[in-house]
């Protein structure tokens, strides 16, 4: 299963295309749902309001058939009694002879439900249909007498069509003769209203469909847009990266070779002729105690001497290597013997000041401040021609702030490659502080001195828990020194 897991890990480049795709892919799923459905919902509403269009269309053409109707007899109608047969029997042959188009006629009920006129569906006349339905159970005829009695009337049900005897949805509009008792009517069709509704929404359909295959061509294309450019870029900044790790590892080299070639000079012009000259001491104050020479004491007191101070100078370098006063009491006390033994070495007037650190910090925070504070001193001595120098370093909310001050020459911004020395310089600074995540400020003016400032953030603070179980005391404080040059900090 771990196996699995790790198999199935993702590098930073993955993440990173994914970090790009999975938004842009939910991104367009999300447009193409919304547009999909605000696209339906605006068709459905043109579609509804087209069938009701031509569907009022219908009704009107029905409405204008039984005017057209009514102008054939109403003269016969007026004139005619109640009871009068012979104007009924007129009626009925003047509605049975107007027909249009293949399927339109006019009907006529008695309100007790008689048929009295079906040209085109004869089989209907003279039988009473009362309580006919259509095959989904609407009422027809007595909801067309309903109509008739109160005055006229729309109604939809239904109904087999005279040429085909396929049922079909038909909207029928009647009105009634209230002297006769008729219920006189007529009827259209609408199956051509709903094949155009449906064509028109199988035309919506097809745009929905045909806009959902565009936002998605759209989308796989800017996917392939991210890839290339991610790859384009993944390729450009590998290459980059190797020029910069191949540049980084021969700086590093380099660093090596020249602390090895410092170490290897101090100890050919130091420590050698130190021991060198013990040896001849040795040798002398042999020679005199053989022969009973009485200065042999004071040649053995000078060699004695000798090898103290090679002590000192090999104490010097190891702790130049490093330093083990940062590990056993942390950076306060470090620092403030490296700047105390910056002002013996140099004659410069040396300030140093901190304050306890509420949280002990870590090893690696620790080592860049005393490499950093070191490579800054080094640069003052070198090329800032200053006679004071002040270092401050102190914890805080925020982490920790080291802050080395002088009142030399200073420099212009563009000349900030004359602080780089022999050494690694700035770009060893700055690389110290990114590995850290903190903040290099570097504040110089010609004539004005240089400030350097560094920002430790908090992540690199071990709580008190921590430090305690490190096994290393808490940072501790060294007293501000007064900025004298008879008493240098």
């Amino acid at each position: 299963m771990l196996r699995a897991i790790h198999t199935f890990r993702l590098s930073y480049g993955q993440k990173l295309f994914l970090l790009a795709t999975v938004p842009l892919i939910l991104a367009a799923a999300a447009i193409a749902m919304v547009v999909t459905y605000q696209s339906r919902q605006l068709a459905e509403r043109e579609i509804d309001a087209l069938q009701s269009a031509l569907i009022e269309a219908k009704k009107e053409e029905l409405k204008n058939y039984i005017t057209i109707a009514r102008n054939a007899f109403i003269n016969i109608y007026g004139r005619a009694a109640p009871d009068d047969a012979a104007a009924q029997l007129e009626v009925t042959r003047i509605l049975s002879s107007m027909t249009y188009g293949t399927e339109g006629h006019f009907f006529v009920f008695r309100y007790d439900g008689t048929n009295l006129v079906a040209p085109r569906q004869t089989h209907l006349i003279g039988r009473n249909w009362t309580g006919l339905r259509d095959l989904n159970g609407t009422p027809v005829t007595d909801e067309l007498i309903r109509l008739a009695r109160d005055g006229s009337g729309y109604h939809s049900f239904d109904w087999p069509k005279p040429s085909t005897r396929e049922t079909a949805r038909m909207i029928v509009y009647v009105t009634g003769l209230q002297d006769w008792q008729w219920a006189v009517g007529t009827g259209v069709f609408v199956d051509d209203v709903l094949e155009t509704v449906a064509a028109a929404r199988a035309d919506v359909e097809g745009r929905i469909q045909e806009t959902f295959y565009y936002i998605i061509a759209i989308t796989l294309g800017a996917l392939l847009l991210v890839f290339l450019s991610g790859l384009f870029l993944n390729i450009r900044e590998r290459r980059l990266a190797d020029t910069k790790l191949k540049a980084l590892t021969q700086r590093v080299l380099d660093a090596q070779e020249e602390e090895r070639g410092r170490v290897a000079r101090e100890l050919h012009d130091g420590i050698s002729q130190m021991l060198v000259a013990i040896r001849y001491t040795l040798d002398i104050t042999k020679r005199r105690l053989v022969k009973g020479d009485r200065r042999a004491s004071e040649t053995l007191d000078r060699g004695i001497d000798t090898l103290a101070e090679t002590v000192q100078e090999v104490r010097r370098i190891s702790r130049d290597l490093r330093p083990g006063v940062l590990d056993d009491l942390g950076v306060g006390p470090a620092l403030k013997s490296l700047v105390e033994d910056f002002g013996e070495r140099t004659g410069m007037e040396t300030v140093f000041s901190t304050v306890v650190f509420r949280n002990r910090l870590d090893p690696e925070a620790k080592i860049a401040l005393y490499r950093i504070a070191q490579e800054a001193l080094t640069n003052i001595e070198r090329h800032a021609e200053a006679s004071r120098v002040e270092v401050d370093v102190r914890g805080h909310r925020r982490g920790a702030t080291l802050r080395i001050s002088d009142d030399g020459k200073g420099f212009a911004a563009r000349d900030t490659s004359l602080l780089a020395g022999s050494g690694l310089g700035l770009r060893n600074m700055q690389e110290r502080v990114d590995q850290l995540d903190g903040t290099l400020r570097i504040l110089s003016a010609k004539g004005a001195g240089t400030t350097i400032e560094i920002q430790v953030p908090l992540s690199h603070m071990l709580s008190p828990e921590n430090a305690a179980q490190d096994g290393a005391p808490p940072e501790t404080a060294a007293p501000q020194t007064p900025p004298s040059k008879e008493a240098r900090a």
